[in-house]
């Protein structure tokens, strides 16, 4: 008997419970990732996502080698790779985590239980982090993420010396460099210690604006998200810190409580929203509230307005060098992404189905249980979240007042000064002029960057219009009992309810 551990978006050895349990066998093991052709072609995955993933996987296979033990790498469907498998280990179980992915993975997962049921496979999932599948109520969610939290960290295991299994070369990576996003563990670890350390002490003020969310943020999310680290690595390091911080005397504590209070936070919400779409995968495709069904789409001049946004020209500075930085880097902070939805699903009134794809494909750390339940929150869509409709004109004010980030990304209006930079519409000269070629002896080419846009839509008129909209839809009675129906599926509570009480949905997460 051979013990098979299937690496998805786990890609460590400490704290994996498919792998240590597989060790503690003492058979034959084999570490296999299958690389799946006709996951890279969905319509929400890119090439920046393979760079992260081949990144970590590189460190995933050094990391077995210094064990004595080595990554074997095929390609294929998972279920044509598993099958072949079981012509060279005739005998073998299973081992993987449970994954919360998109769609197409979870097809596919369902594919593989069926072939391990028929081939008489045994395949044993694991608990990945504190998602629960199958969940039957959110009223004990939050004790047992505290559980799940508070329990030792699996050690990476001893490891039997590899099989002689071929493996197959992986493409390499094109196009983007994802270096400076740390996928890999020993960078990930190399970056939490960076940020409990020294980086992190403004976490709390700093990570609101694009000008110090980067050097303020952990930027542990594409590790995060490929599973380079462990969620429950980095609550525990955490905890480990703020203990130390606790320790010291009031006067140098500094802004590392409130830091380490606020991250804490994000680590809890982080696993909230996974759980979201574990418990209801729809949420991929389909309004989470069906009163929103038809209420966005198919509206003249829809694909122009989607295009501009997309690009990174609407018009609208602070919206514009969002998304050309992330365009450029394959990450933003978390408020300017929650302001680039809001301002497609309400000020363009965008359905949210296209733009979530395409911000999917430019997050590097793209983490469908997150970006799913966000994208549809930020649109008004899940009918229980405050309606939260960001002015993106006031955000650069507030988040960029010198118009510093926007100088970075928008070239077309960098001349501008910081009173006109939020509105360049208002400059008399909003493009500058660029010097006209020489006449002799011949004329060469000055290639000029396009003019800046003017703004694609009337910013306070589109934005009154939305909300009306959206709460004109809240006055109903089916509407309110709907969304009872949903807080009590999907709203995490920090205790549970005492009988009769409803849960309530309060701002951007769940209390």
């Amino acid at each position: 008997m051979t013990e098979i551990v299937w690496f998805k978006r786990d890609l460590r050895l400490a704290d994996h419970a498919p792998l240590w349990h597989a060790a503690q066998s003492k058979r034959p093991l084999v570490a296999l990732y299958i690389f799946e052709p006709d996951l890279w072609r969905a319509a929400d995955i890119s090439p920046r996502h393979y760079a992260c993933l081949y990144a970590a996987l590189a460190d995933l296979a050094r990391s077995l080698h210094e064990r004595g033990q080595r990554l074997v790498t095929r390609i294929g469907d998972a279920v044509s790779v598993l099958e072949r498998l079981t012509q060279t280990l005739p005998g073998f179980t299973l081992h993987s985590h449970q994954e919360t992915g998109n769609g197409w993975t979870y097809a596919r997962d369902r594919e593989v239980a069926r072939w391990a049921r028929r081939r008489g496979i045994i395949w044993r999932e694991y608990q990945n982090g504190a998602v629960v599948r199958r969940l039957a109520s959110r009223d004990v969610w939050d004790r047992r993420w505290r559980a799940v939290m508070d329990q030792p960290v699996f050690p990476t295991p001893l490891l039997p010396p590899p099989l002689p299994l071929a493996s197959e070369p992986l493409p390499a990576p094109q196009g983007f460099d994802a270096t400076a996003l740390s996928p890999g563990r020993r960078a990930a670890i190399a970056r939490l210690r960076i940020f409990l350390s020294a980086a992190g002490e403004g976490y709390a003020r700093g990570i609101s604006s694009p000008l110090t969310a980067a050097e303020s943020g952990s930027r542990l999310s594409v590790p995060l998200s490929l599973g380079a680290l462990s969620i429950r690595e980095v609550v525990q390091a955490t905890r480990r810190r703020a203990g130390e911080v606790a320790a010291l005397p009031a006067d140098r504590r500094g802004g590392w409580p409130l830091a380490l209070r606020a991250f804490t936070a994000r680590l809890h919400w982080h696993c909230h929203f996974i759980q979201k779409l574990e418990s209801e995968p729809r949420i991929e495709y389909e309004n989470l509230h069906p009163a929103y069904d038809g209420l966005r789409g198919n509206a003249p001049g829809d694909a122009a307005k989607y295009a501009a946004w997309a690009a990174g020209r609407t018009g609208f500075p602070m919206i514009d060098a969002a998304m050309r930085s992330l365009i450029t880097t394959g990450w933003i902070n978390f408020r300017m992404r929650a302001m680039l939805v809001s301002f497609a699903s309400a000020h363009l009134w965008l359905d949210w189905r296209e733009p979530a794809r395409h911000l999917a494909r430019l997050f590097a750390d793209y983490e469908p249980g997150i970006h799913y339940p966000q994208v549809q929150m930020q649109s008004g869509t899940t009918g229980i979240n405050t309606v939260r409709i960001y002015n993106p004109i006031k955000q650069g004010f507030d988040q960029d007042p010198e118009g510093r980030f926007i100088r970075m990304f928008i070239p077309e209006i960098a001349h501008l000064p910081a009173s006109l930079i939020h509105t360049p519409w208002l400059a008399p000269n909003p493009t500058p002029a660029y010097p006209s070629p020489p006449a002799y002896p011949s004329p060469p080419a000055y290639p000029s960057p396009p003019a800046y846009p003017s703004p694609i839509v009337d910013e306070a008129e589109a934005r009154k219009a939305a909300a009306a909209r959206l709460y004109d839809l809240r006055k109903s009675g089916e509407h309110r009992r709907i969304a009872n129906a949903i807080v009590e599926k999907h709203g995490s509570r920090k205790r549970p309810k005492r009988r009769g009480q409803k849960p309530q949905a309060r701002g951007d997460l769940f209390a």
